[in-house]
């Protein structure tokens, strides 16, 4: 079952919710919520969206006025937008050669469009749960880690 099906607009999710959807890839989920709240003592926001690419209950991380992540739950998995804006980029493909493959791909095809590459990114591996982490380092700098 899909998860905008699973909870409406009126049907908040809790993390519990997210959890439990996620199954297998909820160790990587745990992670990087964890790091987030450590490295930039965010705390996660709840937000719904009706956007037809990825329309459901999501999860959004800011720091001030910038945008860190937001995490779409999927079954198994969860997916990461990541916005590598103009001021990021150089330092972004600086980097590029230390991700995997699969993130160096997407970065490589993902065109630029309204400020910056929209980087969706399947989590569903530790070394792309690294390039996620790195990818946000790039966009805000770390407090702590």
């Amino acid at each position: 079952m899909q998860w905008c099906d699973l909870f409406n607009v009126n049907h908040e999710p809790s993390f519990e919710d997210i959890k439990q959807f996620i199954g297998k890839g909820e160790p990587l989920w745990s992670e990087l919520l964890s790091y987030i709240e450590k490295a930039y003592q965010v705390k996660p926001k709840m937000t719904y969206s009706k956007c037809s690419a990825q329309p459901g209950w999501n999860v959004k991380y800011q720091k001030g006025s910038k945008s860190l992540c937001t995490l779409y739950p999927m079954e198994g998995y969860f997916i990461a937008l990541v916005v590598v804006g103009a001021k990021e980029e150089e330092e972004t493909e600086m980097a590029l050669g230390t991700f995997t493959p699969f993130v160096q791909g997407l970065y490589l095809k993902t065109a630029f469009s309204c400020g910056g590459r929209w980087l969706m990114i399947k989590v569903d591996d530790k070394l792309v749960l690294d390039d996620v982490k790195s990818l946000i380092a790039i966009r805000v700098k770390p407090k702590r880690c």
